[in-house]
């Protein structure tokens, strides 16, 4: 019933749709570095961390392969019709980040990546109504429905993932005149969408209530 009660609330849904877009967001930055094949960090070799990350750069296609499961990843979530399936893909990837951050004793980093350990945590709780007939033995078990997010936050999804991945795309801040003002487009492209979707939310649900 107290799981009822935390699925079925508004405000709820609100925050694990946004905590989708924010999870999803965190992986493009490092995954499209490895799909355009640079290098992650400028740690020299001769350091454990620089050696480590400098051997997968190494490793040709697989570096790009990792990449390009971030991000992909990263769109499932934000898709959020998908979200379960890039849930499940995020943990297992995160997994193994988290695991290097503590064996290598990242400064500071395991801080972040065991924050975005309960974050996908807490997803993969709130969708174990999709995961549990995985785990039942009882053919009979029919998984529970609760509200699932708008057509709305899906097509925002589908705007911040397209605009995120663009402003990584287009390289720092100091390149051509026409990067800076597509840079500021696409930054008020992802304000407004934000805006106008959490405006037409906070109105529909405004109109519920009153009728």
């Amino acid at each position: 019933m107290k799981f009822k009660q935390l699925r079925t609330s508004s405000f709820n849904q609100w925050v694990i749709i946004h905590l989708r877009y924010l999870v999803g967001f965190a992986f493009f930055p490092s995954g499209l570095i490895k799909v355009m094949g640079e290098r992650f960090t400028q740690i020299s070799a001769s350091e454990p961390i620089g050696y480590f990350f400098e051997a997968l750069y190494q490793s040709g296609f697989y570096w790009n392969f990792l990449g390009l499961a971030q991000v992909f990843a990263g769109i499932l979530l934000m898709t959020q019709r998908f979200a379960t399936l890039g849930g499940l893909m995020f943990l297992a990837i995160l997994t193994n980040i988290w695991v290097i951050t503590l064996s290598l004793s990242f400064s500071g980093t395991w801080i972040i990546t065991s924050l975005m350990m309960v974050a996908v945590v807490i997803l993969l709780i709130w969708d174990k109504h999709k995961l549990m007939p995985l785990f039942s033995y009882n053919n009979s078990f029919q998984a529970k429905k609760y509200p699932e997010p708008q057509r709305l936050w899906i097509v925002s999804g589908m705007i911040y993932a397209i605009c995120f991945i663009g402003l990584q795309l287009l390289g720092p801040s100091d390149a051509s005149l026409f990067t800076r003002w597509f840079s500021v487009f696409l930054g008020v492209v992802i304000l407004l969408t934000f805006v106008i979707s959490n405006g037409m939310s906070y109105r529909k649900r405004k109109i519920l209530l009153n009728t």
